[in-house]
């Protein structure tokens, strides 16, 4: 096994037994043997929550131990991010991001927007049992680039196609991403969304090809 290897398995081990100072403790050796940190915390940290997310799923881990969890990928983060230099090319995104009303669960949703703040952007959480209204103005209020609504209820998810006819109405550019138990990429295409993520590793890059999408129509607009 490679350093490297050995860095990032050692990341990933910290997030899943949830050890706050054996995780810092890599990150900390990843930046002192030249480990690219973007990779440290997409491979370390990342994937170590990842498999957190499988740990729950599975009900071998419940909230207590995922909120540990992420509090140890946090410790490690704080080290590495100052050290990620994102690309000057790729522009600054924001989201606003939280679950519909209703739906009090937001472990998914955490894990989500923990992807976006790796990836550097700018994050607005509203948290869970978010008004559908509270959705719509604040998107207008931040003018953020995607707008991420998560659902684990069939009940709830209905609430989604609302939020994204009034966003839609005032401000069509808003990209639209759903994610949850119940959305299938048929639902969130019925729903008139642009993007949809399955886990939370797919989330970022959902969002980044949606930005991409987002700067060509503005290059197409300036003509």
């Amino acid at each position: 096994m490679s350093n490297q290897e050995e860095i990032l398995a050692a990341l990933k081990e910290a997030v899943v037994e949830y050890e706050e100072d054996d995780c810092a403790e890599a990150a900390q050796r990843a930046l002192d043997e030249g480990v690219d940190p973007m990779i440290a915390v997409m491979d370390g940290l990342a994937a170590g929550m990842e498999e957190v997310g499988v740990l729950f799923d599975t009900n071998e881990y419940f909230v207590p131990e995922v909120l540990m969890c992420a509090d140890a990928l946090y410790k490690g983060l704080d080290i590495l991010r100052p050290h990620i230099t994102l690309d000057d090319d790729s522009p600054k995104a924001s989201v606003v991001i939280g679950s519909i009303q209703g739906d009090v669960h937001d472990i998914g949703k955490n894990l989500v927007k923990m992807m976006f703040d790796v990836a550097g952007w700018d994050v607005h959480d509203l948290g869970r049992d978010v008004p559908l209204e509270s959705f719509v103005e604040k998107q207008l209020d931040v003018n953020s680039d995607v707008l991420a609504m998560s659902a684990m209820m069939t009940t709830t998810m209905m609430g989604m196609k609302k939020v994204i006819a009034m966003v839609k109405e005032k401000n069509p550019e808003c990209l639209i991403m759903l994610g949850g138990a119940p959305v299938t990429r048929d639902v969130a295409n019925l729903f008139g969304a642009d993007g949809y993520a399955e886990s939370a590793g797919n989330a970022v890059s959902e969002g980044i090809k949606m930005i991409g999408r987002l700067r060509e129509f503005q290059k197409g607009d300036i003509k």
